[in-house]
Protein backbone atom coordinates (compact mmCIF):
# COMPACT_ATOMS: atom_id res chain seq x y z
CA UNK A 1 0.00 0.00 0.00
CA UNK A 2 1.11 3.09 -0.73
CA UNK A 3 1.75 4.98 2.35
CA UNK A 4 -0.63 7.73 3.90
CA UNK A 5 1.03 11.14 3.93
CA UNK A 6 0.39 13.26 6.74
CA UNK A 7 0.84 16.98 6.35
CA UNK A 8 -1.67 18.16 9.37
CA UNK A 9 -5.25 17.89 7.16
CA UNK A 10 -8.48 16.68 7.37
CA UNK A 11 -8.41 12.85 7.29
CA UNK A 12 -11.37 10.82 5.65
CA UNK A 13 -13.39 7.62 7.64
CA UNK A 14 -11.88 5.36 5.15
CA UNK A 15 -8.35 6.48 5.74
CA UNK A 16 -8.18 6.50 9.33
CA UNK A 17 -9.49 2.80 8.88
CA UNK A 18 -7.26 2.29 6.39
CA UNK A 19 -4.14 2.95 8.83
CA UNK A 20 -5.94 1.99 12.06
CA UNK A 21 -7.16 -1.26 10.67
CA UNK A 22 -5.68 -2.70 8.03
CA UNK A 23 -1.92 -1.06 8.35
CA UNK A 24 -1.44 1.46 5.83
CA UNK A 25 1.97 2.63 6.63
CA UNK A 26 2.42 6.36 7.00
CA UNK A 27 4.90 9.03 6.22
CA UNK A 28 4.85 12.59 6.92
CA UNK A 29 4.91 15.36 4.23
CA UNK A 30 8.57 17.59 4.12
CA UNK A 31 6.82 20.72 4.56
CA UNK A 32 4.68 19.77 7.47
CA UNK A 33 8.40 18.76 9.11
CA UNK A 34 9.34 21.96 8.13
CA UNK A 35 6.74 23.89 10.06
CA UNK A 36 6.75 21.46 13.27
CA UNK A 37 10.99 22.52 13.26
CA UNK A 38 9.57 26.23 12.97
CA UNK A 39 7.28 25.94 15.73
CA UNK A 40 10.03 24.53 17.99
CA UNK A 41 12.47 27.30 17.34
CA UNK A 42 10.40 29.16 18.87
CA UNK A 43 9.68 27.86 21.48
CA UNK A 44 13.35 27.49 21.91
CA UNK A 45 13.65 31.49 21.81
CA UNK A 46 10.85 32.03 24.20
CA UNK A 47 12.85 29.77 26.71
CA UNK A 48 15.98 31.25 25.56
CA UNK A 49 14.62 35.31 25.98
CA UNK A 50 12.84 34.14 29.91
CA UNK A 51 9.56 34.42 29.14
CA UNK A 52 6.88 32.96 30.72
CA UNK A 53 4.69 30.86 28.41
CA UNK A 54 2.03 28.19 29.93
CA UNK A 55 2.80 25.00 29.93
CA UNK A 56 6.40 25.64 28.78
CA UNK A 57 7.83 27.10 32.23
CA UNK A 58 4.83 26.72 34.19
CA UNK A 59 2.49 24.48 36.35
CA UNK A 60 -0.31 23.02 34.53
CA UNK A 61 -4.14 23.26 34.88
CA UNK A 62 -4.62 25.12 38.57
CA UNK A 63 -0.82 25.13 38.99
CA UNK A 64 -0.11 27.45 35.97
CA UNK A 65 0.77 30.22 38.15
CA UNK A 66 3.76 28.70 39.27
CA UNK A 67 7.03 29.46 37.26
CA UNK A 68 9.29 26.43 36.85
CA UNK A 69 13.11 26.63 36.94
CA UNK A 70 14.41 26.21 33.44
CA UNK A 71 17.06 23.37 35.18
CA UNK A 72 14.28 21.35 35.83
CA UNK A 73 11.52 22.19 32.52
CA UNK A 74 12.38 18.94 30.99
CA UNK A 75 11.31 16.80 34.33
CA UNK A 76 8.40 19.19 34.24
CA UNK A 77 7.31 17.45 30.72
CA UNK A 78 8.15 13.94 31.74
CA UNK A 79 6.38 14.29 35.42
CA UNK A 80 2.98 15.20 33.50
CA UNK A 81 3.19 12.28 31.68
CA UNK A 82 3.68 10.03 34.47
CA UNK A 83 1.37 12.25 36.81
CA UNK A 84 -1.46 12.03 34.19
CA UNK A 85 -1.38 8.07 33.00
CA UNK A 86 -4.37 7.22 35.24
CA UNK A 87 -6.46 5.61 33.27
CA UNK A 88 -8.56 2.58 34.36
CA UNK A 89 -10.72 -0.29 32.60
CA UNK A 90 -9.71 -2.09 29.80
CA UNK A 91 -7.30 -1.47 27.11
CA UNK A 92 -8.44 0.09 23.89
CA UNK A 93 -8.57 -2.43 20.94
CA UNK A 94 -4.89 -2.30 18.73
CA UNK A 95 -7.02 -0.40 16.00
CA UNK A 96 -8.24 2.18 18.25
CA UNK A 97 -4.43 2.83 19.78
CA UNK A 98 -3.57 2.97 15.97
CA UNK A 99 -5.80 5.47 15.54
CA UNK A 100 -4.59 7.52 18.04
CA UNK A 101 -1.22 7.72 16.88
CA UNK A 102 -1.97 8.27 13.69
CA UNK A 103 -4.62 11.32 14.93
CA UNK A 104 -1.84 12.63 17.26
CA UNK A 105 0.72 12.59 14.77
CA UNK A 106 -1.39 14.34 12.01
CA UNK A 107 -1.86 17.47 15.00
CA UNK A 108 1.51 17.63 15.42
CA UNK A 109 2.04 17.55 11.89
CA UNK A 110 0.49 20.77 11.31
CA UNK A 111 3.07 22.89 13.41
CA UNK A 112 0.84 24.80 16.24
CA UNK A 113 2.40 22.54 18.70
CA UNK A 114 6.00 23.70 19.73
CA UNK A 115 7.22 20.39 19.51
CA UNK A 116 10.73 18.90 17.52
CA UNK A 117 10.16 16.75 14.50
CA UNK A 118 11.60 13.95 16.49
CA UNK A 119 8.07 13.02 18.07
CA UNK A 120 5.66 13.94 15.21
CA UNK A 121 8.89 10.91 13.74
CA UNK A 122 8.72 8.68 16.63
CA UNK A 123 4.86 8.53 16.60
CA UNK A 124 5.02 7.47 12.99
CA UNK A 125 7.56 4.89 13.99
CA UNK A 126 5.33 3.91 16.22
CA UNK A 127 3.05 2.81 13.76
CA UNK A 128 4.69 2.04 10.92
CA UNK A 129 6.49 -0.64 13.19
CA UNK A 130 3.15 -2.19 14.79
CA UNK A 131 3.95 -1.45 18.87
CA UNK A 132 0.63 -0.17 20.05
CA UNK A 133 0.29 1.44 23.19
CA UNK A 134 -1.91 0.28 26.13
CA UNK A 135 -4.37 2.77 26.61
CA UNK A 136 -7.43 2.26 28.93
CA UNK A 137 -10.59 3.50 27.86
CA UNK A 138 -11.75 5.23 30.91
CA UNK A 139 -10.43 8.25 32.33
CA UNK A 140 -10.81 11.07 30.62
CA UNK A 141 -13.52 14.29 30.60
CA UNK A 142 -12.81 15.65 27.46
CA UNK A 143 -11.86 19.05 28.73
CA UNK A 144 -8.22 19.63 28.31
CA UNK A 145 -8.65 17.10 25.97
CA UNK A 146 -8.34 13.01 26.69
CA UNK A 147 -5.26 13.85 28.80
CA UNK A 148 -5.68 10.20 30.49
CA UNK A 149 -5.64 8.11 27.70
CA UNK A 150 -3.19 10.31 26.04
CA UNK A 151 0.13 9.98 29.19
CA UNK A 152 -0.44 6.40 28.62
CA UNK A 153 0.15 6.72 24.84
CA UNK A 154 3.07 9.42 25.75
CA UNK A 155 4.45 6.98 28.11
CA UNK A 156 5.55 4.51 25.58
CA UNK A 157 6.95 7.57 23.43
CA UNK A 158 9.26 8.26 26.73
CA UNK A 159 9.99 4.15 26.91
CA UNK A 160 7.78 3.70 29.68
CA UNK A 161 3.74 2.32 29.99
CA UNK A 162 2.75 -0.95 28.02
CA UNK A 163 2.69 -1.50 24.54
CA UNK A 164 1.32 -4.44 22.38
CA UNK A 165 3.75 -6.00 19.58
CA UNK A 166 2.61 -8.29 17.18
CA UNK A 167 -0.05 -9.45 19.94
CA UNK A 168 1.90 -9.79 23.08
CA UNK A 169 1.61 -7.17 25.42
CA UNK A 170 5.04 -5.91 27.38
CA UNK A 171 6.84 -3.07 29.21
CA UNK A 172 6.90 -0.35 26.64
CA UNK A 173 10.34 -0.02 26.79
CA UNK A 174 11.20 -3.64 25.59
CA UNK A 175 8.97 -2.87 22.64
CA UNK A 176 10.56 -0.13 21.44
CA UNK A 177 13.70 -2.13 22.00
CA UNK A 178 12.24 -5.38 19.92
CA UNK A 179 11.27 -2.66 17.26
CA UNK A 180 14.72 -0.65 16.94
CA UNK A 181 13.16 2.45 18.01
CA UNK A 182 14.78 4.52 20.86
CA UNK A 183 11.95 6.66 23.47
CA UNK A 184 12.40 9.89 23.74
CA UNK A 185 13.76 12.33 26.28
CA UNK A 186 10.99 15.15 26.23
CA UNK A 187 11.71 18.71 26.29
CA UNK A 188 9.84 21.62 27.14
CA UNK A 189 6.07 21.47 26.11
CA UNK A 190 6.61 18.20 24.69
CA UNK A 191 4.54 16.41 27.72
CA UNK A 192 1.42 18.79 26.58
CA UNK A 193 1.57 18.78 23.27
CA UNK A 194 1.10 14.97 23.63
CA UNK A 195 -1.53 15.30 26.38
CA UNK A 196 -3.80 18.46 25.22
CA UNK A 197 -6.22 17.15 22.56
CA UNK A 198 -9.01 14.99 21.56
CA UNK A 199 -7.63 12.20 19.47
CA UNK A 200 -9.11 9.13 21.85
CA UNK A 201 -12.47 10.14 21.88
CA UNK A 202 -11.72 10.82 17.96
CA UNK A 203 -10.44 7.63 17.17
CA UNK A 204 -12.62 5.52 19.33
CA UNK A 205 -16.27 7.50 17.49
CA UNK A 206 -14.68 7.82 14.02
CA UNK A 207 -14.27 3.96 13.77
CA UNK A 208 -17.57 3.44 15.45
CA UNK A 209 -19.20 5.67 12.94
CA UNK A 210 -17.66 4.26 10.32
CA UNK A 211 -18.88 0.86 11.28
CA UNK A 212 -22.39 2.80 11.76
CA UNK A 213 -22.57 3.75 8.06
CA UNK A 214 -22.19 0.48 6.99
CA UNK A 215 -24.81 -0.73 9.60
CA UNK A 216 -27.31 1.83 8.04
CA UNK A 217 -26.53 0.54 4.56
CA UNK A 218 -27.20 -2.48 5.26
CA UNK A 219 -30.65 -2.07 7.50
CA UNK A 220 -32.15 -1.29 4.39
CA UNK A 221 -30.91 -4.78 2.89
CA UNK A 222 -31.94 -6.68 5.82
CA UNK A 223 -35.18 -4.70 5.89
CA UNK A 224 -36.43 -4.80 1.99
CA UNK A 225 -35.58 -8.88 2.73
CA UNK A 226 -38.07 -9.06 5.64
CA UNK A 227 -40.41 -7.10 3.20
CA UNK A 228 -40.46 -9.97 0.91
CA UNK A 229 -40.45 -12.26 3.63
CA UNK A 230 -43.99 -10.32 5.02
CA UNK A 231 -44.78 -10.26 1.22
CA UNK A 232 -45.16 -6.13 2.01
CA UNK A 233 -45.27 -3.39 -0.66
CA UNK A 234 -42.51 -0.84 -2.16
CA UNK A 235 -45.45 1.34 -3.01
CA UNK A 236 -44.09 3.53 0.22
CA UNK A 237 -40.38 3.85 -2.13
CA UNK A 238 -41.95 5.28 -4.90
CA UNK A 239 -39.56 8.33 -5.92
CA UNK A 240 -41.84 10.76 -5.90
CA UNK A 241 -43.16 10.42 -2.14
CA UNK A 242 -39.63 11.12 -1.62
CA UNK A 243 -39.18 13.96 -3.79
CA UNK A 244 -41.84 15.81 -2.09
CA UNK A 245 -39.88 15.51 0.88
CA UNK A 246 -35.99 15.78 -0.47
CA UNK A 247 -34.09 14.74 2.45
CA UNK A 248 -30.60 13.44 1.05
CA UNK A 249 -30.75 10.33 3.03
CA UNK A 250 -34.46 9.76 3.02
CA UNK A 251 -33.84 9.72 -1.10
CA UNK A 252 -31.21 7.55 -0.64
CA UNK A 253 -32.62 4.76 1.08
CA UNK A 254 -35.65 4.71 -0.90
CA UNK A 255 -33.66 4.03 -4.19
CA UNK A 256 -31.84 1.43 -2.44
CA UNK A 257 -34.60 -0.37 -1.33
CA UNK A 258 -36.20 -0.33 -4.64
CA UNK A 259 -33.01 -1.65 -6.14
CA UNK A 260 -32.98 -4.14 -3.94
CA UNK A 261 -36.42 -5.27 -4.26
CA UNK A 262 -36.47 -5.22 -8.51
CA UNK A 263 -37.38 -8.11 -10.46
CA UNK A 264 -38.74 -10.20 -7.09
CA UNK A 265 -41.25 -13.01 -8.27
CA UNK A 266 -42.88 -13.02 -4.63
CA UNK A 267 -44.02 -9.61 -5.36
CA UNK A 268 -45.43 -10.17 -8.67
CA UNK A 269 -47.09 -12.97 -7.53
CA UNK A 270 -49.37 -11.23 -4.94
CA UNK A 271 -49.61 -7.91 -6.40
CA UNK A 272 -53.36 -8.59 -8.12
CA UNK A 273 -55.33 -9.95 -4.97
CA UNK A 274 -52.84 -7.85 -2.11
CA UNK A 275 -56.38 -6.42 -0.11
CA UNK A 276 -53.70 -4.47 1.70
CA UNK A 277 -53.09 -0.90 1.33
CA UNK A 278 -50.12 0.33 3.86
CA UNK A 279 -47.91 -1.83 5.66
CA UNK A 280 -46.81 -0.90 9.36
CA UNK A 281 -44.50 1.35 10.05
CA UNK A 282 -41.54 -1.07 10.34
CA UNK A 283 -42.01 -1.89 6.35
CA UNK A 284 -43.64 1.52 4.97
CA UNK A 285 -41.58 3.90 7.02
CA UNK A 286 -38.03 2.50 6.26
CA UNK A 287 -36.79 5.55 4.11
CA UNK A 288 -37.71 8.14 6.75
CA UNK A 289 -36.13 6.10 9.27
CA UNK A 290 -33.55 4.69 7.65
CA UNK A 291 -32.59 8.12 5.87
CA UNK A 292 -32.47 10.11 8.86
CA UNK A 293 -30.10 7.56 10.21
CA UNK A 294 -28.17 7.97 7.43
CA UNK A 295 -27.94 12.22 7.81
CA UNK A 296 -27.40 11.86 11.08
CA UNK A 297 -24.13 10.24 10.85
CA UNK A 298 -23.14 11.88 7.44
CA UNK A 299 -23.09 15.13 9.57
CA UNK A 300 -21.23 13.06 12.42
CA UNK A 301 -18.50 11.72 9.94
CA UNK A 302 -18.24 15.44 8.91
CA UNK A 303 -17.24 17.17 12.20
CA UNK A 304 -14.76 13.89 12.60
CA UNK A 305 -12.92 14.28 9.42
CA UNK A 306 -12.60 18.10 10.38
CA UNK A 307 -11.23 17.16 14.24
CA UNK A 308 -9.11 14.72 12.49
CA UNK A 309 -6.81 17.67 10.57
CA UNK A 310 -7.49 19.93 13.59
CA UNK A 311 -4.48 21.43 16.29
CA UNK A 312 -6.50 20.84 19.20
CA UNK A 313 -3.67 21.35 21.85
CA UNK A 314 -2.62 24.15 24.04
CA UNK A 315 -1.43 26.45 24.09
CA UNK A 316 -0.88 27.05 19.96
CA UNK A 317 2.17 28.21 18.53
CA UNK A 318 2.46 30.51 15.86
CA UNK A 319 5.34 31.00 14.28
CA UNK A 320 5.27 32.94 11.28
CA UNK A 321 8.43 35.12 10.33
CA UNK A 322 9.87 33.33 13.29
CA UNK A 323 13.13 35.66 13.39
CA UNK A 324 10.95 38.43 14.15
CA UNK A 325 8.81 36.32 16.82
CA UNK A 326 9.93 37.72 19.99
CA UNK A 327 9.54 40.96 19.21
CA UNK A 328 5.77 39.88 19.54
CA UNK A 329 7.02 38.17 22.99
CA UNK A 330 4.26 35.55 24.10
CA UNK A 331 1.40 36.67 21.75
CA UNK A 332 2.82 34.44 19.68
CA UNK A 333 2.53 31.40 22.19
CA UNK A 334 -1.95 31.99 22.69
CA UNK A 335 -3.82 30.05 25.35
CA UNK A 336 -7.25 28.42 23.74
CA UNK A 337 -9.10 26.22 24.73
CA UNK A 338 -9.31 23.82 21.22
CA UNK A 339 -8.66 20.50 23.24
CA UNK A 340 -12.46 20.85 24.85
CA UNK A 341 -14.57 17.69 22.90
CA UNK A 342 -17.53 19.73 22.93
CA UNK A 343 -18.39 18.93 19.02
CA UNK A 344 -17.03 15.72 19.29
CA UNK A 345 -19.70 15.12 22.39
CA UNK A 346 -22.74 16.79 21.08
CA UNK A 347 -22.08 14.18 17.38
CA UNK A 348 -21.31 11.28 19.47
CA UNK A 349 -24.89 11.73 21.58
CA UNK A 350 -26.93 12.19 18.03
CA UNK A 351 -25.75 9.47 16.52
CA UNK A 352 -26.23 7.09 19.68
CA UNK A 353 -29.83 8.21 19.57
CA UNK A 354 -29.92 7.67 15.55
CA UNK A 355 -28.14 4.11 16.01
CA UNK A 356 -30.83 3.05 18.88
CA UNK A 357 -33.76 4.09 16.42
CA UNK A 358 -32.27 2.01 14.21
CA UNK A 359 -31.89 -0.64 16.10
CA UNK A 360 -35.70 0.06 17.57
CA UNK A 361 -37.36 -0.25 13.96
CA UNK A 362 -35.38 -3.31 12.97
CA UNK A 363 -36.55 -5.14 16.01
CA UNK A 364 -40.20 -4.54 15.36
CA UNK A 365 -39.86 -6.05 11.50
CA UNK A 366 -37.91 -9.17 13.60
CA UNK A 367 -41.30 -9.24 15.97
CA UNK A 368 -43.27 -8.68 12.47
CA UNK A 369 -41.33 -12.08 10.90
CA UNK A 370 -42.13 -14.11 14.56
CA UNK A 371 -45.45 -13.45 15.97
CA UNK A 372 -48.11 -15.75 14.58
CA UNK A 373 -51.06 -13.17 15.14
CA UNK A 374 -49.09 -10.54 12.37
CA UNK A 375 -46.71 -12.73 9.99
CA UNK A 376 -48.81 -13.20 6.95
CA UNK A 377 -49.08 -16.80 7.33
CA UNK A 378 -45.70 -17.38 8.14
CA UNK A 379 -45.54 -20.49 10.74
CA UNK A 380 -44.81 -19.17 14.48
CA UNK A 381 -42.12 -18.07 14.71
CA UNK A 382 -40.56 -19.45 11.68
CA UNK A 383 -40.49 -23.13 13.17
CA UNK A 384 -40.39 -25.82 10.55
CA UNK A 385 -42.52 -27.27 13.76
CA UNK A 386 -44.14 -25.40 15.60
CA UNK A 387 -44.50 -26.10 19.26
CA UNK A 388 -42.15 -28.99 19.45
CA UNK A 389 -39.39 -26.55 17.83
CA UNK A 390 -39.09 -22.81 19.44
CA UNK A 391 -37.39 -21.82 16.13
CA UNK A 392 -36.30 -18.06 16.23
CA UNK A 393 -38.84 -17.29 19.34
CA UNK A 394 -34.97 -16.23 21.13
CA UNK A 395 -33.92 -14.18 18.35
CA UNK A 396 -36.52 -11.45 19.25
CA UNK A 397 -36.12 -12.05 22.54
CA UNK A 398 -32.61 -11.29 22.43
CA UNK A 399 -33.06 -8.41 20.13
CA UNK A 400 -35.64 -6.50 22.70
CA UNK A 401 -32.65 -6.82 25.36
CA UNK A 402 -30.04 -5.29 23.30
CA UNK A 403 -32.09 -2.25 22.21
CA UNK A 404 -32.83 -1.98 26.06
CA UNK A 405 -29.21 -1.65 26.86
CA UNK A 406 -28.98 0.84 23.22
CA UNK A 407 -31.94 2.64 25.04
CA UNK A 408 -29.84 3.43 28.21
CA UNK A 409 -26.57 3.94 26.22
CA UNK A 410 -28.65 6.41 24.34
CA UNK A 411 -28.91 8.80 27.52
CA UNK A 412 -26.38 11.70 26.73
CA UNK A 413 -23.17 11.87 28.14
CA UNK A 414 -22.69 15.69 27.20
CA UNK A 415 -25.09 17.09 29.65
CA UNK A 416 -23.36 15.70 32.66
CA UNK A 417 -20.14 18.36 33.03
CA UNK A 418 -18.37 17.76 36.43
CA UNK A 419 -16.11 20.28 37.13
CA UNK A 420 -11.98 18.80 37.35
CA UNK A 421 -9.14 20.01 38.62
CA UNK A 422 -9.97 22.68 41.63
CA UNK A 423 -12.81 24.13 39.21
CA UNK A 424 -10.41 25.48 36.69
CA UNK A 425 -11.87 22.97 34.08
CA UNK A 426 -15.25 24.15 35.52
CA UNK A 427 -17.03 22.85 32.23
CA UNK A 428 -15.91 19.40 30.43
CA UNK A 429 -17.63 17.40 27.24
CA UNK A 430 -17.51 14.20 28.46
CA UNK A 431 -16.88 13.38 24.90
CA UNK A 432 -14.56 10.25 25.77
CA UNK A 433 -18.04 8.76 27.47
CA UNK A 434 -20.11 9.12 24.66
CA UNK A 435 -17.27 7.66 22.35
CA UNK A 436 -17.24 4.58 24.36
CA UNK A 437 -20.99 4.10 24.53
CA UNK A 438 -21.07 4.88 20.94
CA UNK A 439 -18.65 2.10 19.94
CA UNK A 440 -20.90 -0.17 22.28
CA UNK A 441 -24.30 0.73 20.75
CA UNK A 442 -22.62 0.04 16.86
CA UNK A 443 -21.99 -3.25 18.18
CA UNK A 444 -25.27 -3.92 19.47
CA UNK A 445 -26.93 -2.75 15.87
CA UNK A 446 -24.86 -4.88 14.24
CA UNK A 447 -26.05 -7.73 15.83
CA UNK A 448 -29.77 -6.83 15.58
CA UNK A 449 -29.11 -6.37 12.02
CA UNK A 450 -27.53 -9.84 11.86
CA UNK A 451 -30.83 -10.84 13.76
CA UNK A 452 -33.27 -9.48 11.21
CA UNK A 453 -31.13 -10.88 8.26
CA UNK A 454 -31.20 -14.30 9.88
CA UNK A 455 -35.01 -14.49 10.44
CA UNK A 456 -35.43 -12.61 7.10
CA UNK A 457 -33.58 -15.66 5.36
CA UNK A 458 -35.82 -18.15 6.80
CA UNK A 459 -38.69 -16.27 5.98
CA UNK A 460 -38.11 -16.57 2.17
CA UNK A 461 -37.49 -20.34 2.81
CA UNK A 462 -41.61 -20.84 3.33
CA UNK A 463 -42.04 -18.40 0.13
CA UNK A 464 -39.90 -20.50 -2.45
CA UNK A 465 -40.14 -21.79 -4.77
CA UNK A 466 -40.65 -17.86 -5.50
CA UNK A 467 -37.27 -15.79 -5.50
CA UNK A 468 -37.50 -12.14 -3.97
CA UNK A 469 -36.00 -9.04 -5.69
CA UNK A 470 -32.72 -10.09 -7.28
CA UNK A 471 -30.31 -7.55 -4.28
CA UNK A 472 -32.26 -10.00 -1.92
CA UNK A 473 -31.38 -12.93 -3.22
CA UNK A 474 -27.80 -12.25 -3.32
CA UNK A 475 -28.18 -10.75 0.22
CA UNK A 476 -29.81 -14.21 0.99
CA UNK A 477 -27.25 -16.27 -0.08
CA UNK A 478 -24.30 -14.15 1.75
CA UNK A 479 -26.68 -14.96 4.38
CA UNK A 480 -26.48 -18.66 4.04
CA UNK A 481 -23.00 -18.66 3.61
CA UNK A 482 -22.71 -17.50 7.27
CA UNK A 483 -25.69 -19.50 8.49
CA UNK A 484 -27.67 -22.39 7.28
CA UNK A 485 -31.35 -22.81 7.29
CA UNK A 486 -32.80 -23.49 10.38
CA UNK A 487 -34.50 -27.35 10.27
CA UNK A 488 -35.33 -28.13 14.04
CA UNK A 489 -33.48 -26.73 17.12
CA UNK A 490 -29.93 -25.41 17.82
CA UNK A 491 -28.27 -22.96 19.28
CA UNK A 492 -28.99 -19.42 18.23
CA UNK A 493 -26.07 -18.27 19.85
CA UNK A 494 -23.15 -19.08 17.78
CA UNK A 495 -25.59 -18.08 14.83
CA UNK A 496 -25.90 -14.39 16.15
CA UNK A 497 -22.43 -14.57 16.65
CA UNK A 498 -21.32 -15.06 13.25
CA UNK A 499 -23.03 -12.83 11.39
CA UNK A 500 -22.72 -10.30 13.56
CA UNK A 501 -18.99 -10.96 12.89
CA UNK A 502 -19.28 -11.03 9.13
CA UNK A 503 -21.47 -7.74 9.48
CA UNK A 504 -18.20 -6.25 11.25
CA UNK A 505 -15.53 -7.69 8.91
CA UNK A 506 -17.49 -6.26 5.71
CA UNK A 507 -19.12 -9.37 4.39
CA UNK A 508 -22.34 -7.86 3.11
CA UNK A 509 -20.20 -4.52 1.40
CA UNK A 510 -20.36 -5.29 -1.96
CA UNK A 511 -23.65 -5.75 -2.60
CA UNK A 512 -25.34 -3.63 -0.25
CA UNK A 513 -23.95 -0.13 -1.41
Amino acid sequence: MQPLILDGQALTLAEIEAVSLNGRPVAIAGAALARVAASRELIEAILAEGQTVYGVNTGFGKLADVRIASGSLAQLQTNLVRSHAGGVGQPLSEGESRAMLLLRANVLAKGFSGCRPALVELLVALLNAGVHPVIPEKGSVGASGDLAPLAHLALVAIGEGEAFLKGERMAGGEALRRAGLQPLALAAKEGLALLNGTQAMTAVGALAVARGLRVAQLADVAGAMSLEALMGTPAAFDARIHEARPHAGQIAAAEHLLRLLEGSEIREAHREHDARVQDAYCLRCMPQVHGAVRDVLQHVRGVLEIEAGSATDNPLVFPENCSKALSRGADAVVSGGNFHGAPLAYAFDYAAIALTDLGSITERRIDRLLNPDINEGLPAFLSPDPGLSSGFMMAQIVAAALINECQVLAHPASTGSIPTDGGKEDHVSMGMTGAIKLRQIVEHAERIVGIELMCAAQGLEFRRPLKSGRGIERAYEAVRAVVSRLEQDRVLATDIDALARAVRAGAFDTWCA
